[in-house]
């Protein structure tokens, strides 16, 4: 006979009500939560970022000034010294070739160099030919320039946003840097996860973190050294100098190399190299752009003992899917739910019975 009364019985349907709504209004609660996150996506990402890269440095700032906030504003003004720098360096110099480009290509247009360049090519000629008739080159030049005087004006808009958003970034990190601790002991309490199951996930992240972060450095300055040898080999000026702008570009999400190749390639060409124009174009695309999502992949893979296929999953979805925050919430994402398939194995190993 059932010990269950009426009365337990609707008392065990009100906790289990009770508990439904209890789950459905947290999982509105989160949602909200990220839709209020959402806009601040990339600089959240970053910052987290930066204060697990730079953590030992604030901890070692901690132990000679003993003050966490001064020390936090000492780690992010040094931190915003090492990313503002080179990024300053690469603008001034890209805005300013791009001007020279721009004033040099509707010279040679306007003075019929162009059309020279492509005479002194015999099989190039009729394509000459097919160009002045169909299109008003000058014209078409001197439209391109204003274009391109309108988006150096919206460039310049843009990199106020920039600005901005960098500033934010930093402002994100000096309390992720002082109140680290807290966070940390935060994420603890409300993990459903045992402590040392939110120990194991949090160390992970730190690894993907650091991983990807490495590997995209180790990829970039490879890809900065193959395109600048190239410009040396080729004879174009100041290799050296533009390695170093290529490098760096190459680590910015969306960008890379390619914004100092191509319109190299353009120069050489209307200064009728056309065949050092078409082998920076070949070791452009096939060597300089595609070593990144061949070697990345494989880097960040061997250093998170993960297959190559998996990481390149993880990074070129990320960026698809998130943008220039991807690079690092796309390998986070895959691994925490690694290490959460691996907490449910393990505990259902633990379960007499269950295999």
């Amino acid at each position: 006979m059932s010990n269950v009364t009426p009365s337990s019985g609707h008392a065990q349907d009100a906790i289990q009500l009770r508990t439904l709504v209890l789950i459905a209004t947290t999982a509105v609660g989160i949602y909200l939560c990220y839709l209020l996150a959402e806009p601040f996506l990339p600089a959240l990402t970053w910052a987290i970022a930066l204060s697990v890269l730079f953590a030992p440095f604030q901890r070692w700032l901690e132990s000679k000034i003993r003050h966490p906030g001064l020390a936090a504003i000492i780690a992010v003004v040094v931190i915003a010294f090492i990313v503002v720098v080179p990024v300053l360096f690469v603008g001034q110099k890209l805005i300013g070739q791009a001007a020279q480009g721009a004033q040099l290509i509707e010279t040679k247009v306007a003075t019929g160099e162009w059309r020279r360049a492509i005479d002194a090519q015999p099989r190039l000629a009729p394509v000459a030919v097919k160009i002045e008739r169909e299109l008003d080159l000058p014209g078409t030049m001197k439209s391109l320039a204003s274009w391109f005087s309108a988006t150096a004006g919206a460039f310049v808009s843009g990199s106020m946003l920039q600005v901005v958003s960098f500033g934010l970034i930093f402002y994100l990190l000096f309390f992720f840097l002082r109140d680290r601790r807290a966070a940390l002991a935060s994420l603890h309490h409300l993990s459903p996860l045992s402590r040392e199951e939110t120990e194991t996930l949090l160390l992970r992240v730190r690894d993907t973190i650091q991983a990807t972060v490495y590997g995209t450095l180790v990829v970039s300055i490879i890809q900065g050294l193959l395109a600048g040898l190239m410009f040396w080999w080729l004879g174009l000026p100041a290799p050296l100098l533009w390695g170093v702008v290529m490098a760096i570009l190459s680590v910015v999400p969306m960008l890379g190399a390619f914004v100092v190749w191509i319109p190299a390639a353009l120069f050489l060409a209307l200064e009728g190299s056309w065949g050092k124009a078409v082998i920076l174009i070949l070791w452009g695309m096939l060597v300089v752009g595609t070593i990144d999502n061949l070697l990345r992949p494989v880097l960040v893979g061997n250093l998170l003992k993960l297959h190559t296929v998996l990481a390149f999953i993880s990074v070129v979805g990320g960026l698809m899917l998130f943008g220039s925050a991807g690079l690092i919430l796309g390998p986070v994402a895959l691994t925490i739910t690694t290490v959460l398939l691996e907490t449910w194995r393990s505990r259902s190993d633990d379960k007499p019975g269950i295999h």
